[in-house]
């Protein structure tokens, strides 16, 4: 059965000039959801790159062969440049509090570059079986104060996963951000049933794990949800407006927001500016000065060149 009706779809998975899209109505053909498309050569021609995560529309539909033809590409919400993922609605930075360290100025760095994504951000603390109760309340306590109500993972007791599973279906796309070893892949693999990726420990000699995750593909949780199995070591290069800056500090963006602290100068970064009044009393401030820093040397740099 072929139909040349329009149906909106969504790209999840990428492979040489194929495209796997699942239907978003499906409903319409319950024995056929998802499509192998090659794309409208017009596309192309339009210099339109489509992604893992984008909404486009089909036509050309053959039931029989479960095959069809991307004619168009909706406007996308978002993107992430490595992996290359469009529309997340949510980012987990997940960082091990052993077997590698947690490293601060990491989970911070990861975390910075997540909000300036715009999405909701949330913080989940893996393989805290290697580590005492009274460790993870002084973590969950600090990532408190940070403003992130960090979420525990004990990869000897599944029953940990549900929880985080729950929310997981709540959203629309998801994806696990974070350095290698910290458990993206055994995670992934205790939470979507079959995926059975492959996965390697943290290296004795660098403390770091083995990227083993080889394809950016995303996966139904719900009907109405998808997470995104992506490749290695995953943190966007955070090139943000140095103007910006401070609002990705929830810290710096309450006192602002909600306890209307005002500065002499609206433009104040919150360094030695005459007039500023923000209270950098917080943990995270020695990490927003060396990020304003360097975004500064950075800018001054490019302009000598």
């Amino acid at each position: 059965m072929k139909t040349d009706i329009n149906h909106l779809g969504l790209v999840t998975k990428k492979f040489n000039e194929f495209f796997l899209v699942d239907l978003k109505n499906k409903e319409n053909f319950r024995n056929s959801q998802r499509f192998l498309c090659k794309v409208k050569k017009s596309i192309n021609f339009k210099d339109q790159l489509i992604y893992v995560g984008d909404e486009v529309v089909i036509q050309h539909i053959d039931t029989r062969t479960n095959r069809a033809v991307i004619t168009s590409l909706k406007k996308r919400k978002n993107l992430l440049i490595r992996p290359s993922v469009a529309n997340i609605s949510n980012i987990y930075i997940m960082c091990s509090v052993e077997e590698p360290k947690l490293n601060l100025s990491q989970v911070n760095r990861f975390l910075i570059s997540a909000e300036s994504m715009g999405v909701e951000v949330s913080l989940v603390l893996t393989k805290c079986d290697l580590i005492s109760d009274k460790r993870i309340s002084f973590l969950l306590d600090k990532f408190t104060k940070w403003g992130y109500q960090a979420i525990t993972l004990n990869f000897h007791k599944p029953d940990s996963f549900q929880n985080l599973l729950a929310e997981l279906k709540q959203k629309n796309c998801s994806i696990f951000m974070g350095p290698s070893g910290v458990g993206k892949t055994t995670v992934l693999n205790m939470i979507i049933p079959g995926l059975k990726n492959n996965t390697a420990p943290v290296s004795n000699k660098i403390k770091r794990g083995k990227n083993t995750t080889r394809n950016v593909e995303l996966f139904s949780l719900s009907s109405k949800s998808y997470i995104v199995d992506t490749p290695g070591f995953n943190m966007q290069t955070l090139n943000v407006d140095i103007r910006f800056l401070p609002n990705l500090y929830k810290e710096i963006y309450k006192q602002v927001m909600d306890e209307g602290i005002r500065c002499k100068f609206r433009n104040c970064l919150h360094m030695n500016d005459e007039g500023c009044n923000l209270n950098k009393s917080f943990e995270r401030y020695s990490f927003y000065k060396e990020m304003i820093e360097s975004s500064r040397s950075h800018y001054y740099q490019n302009l000598e060149d």
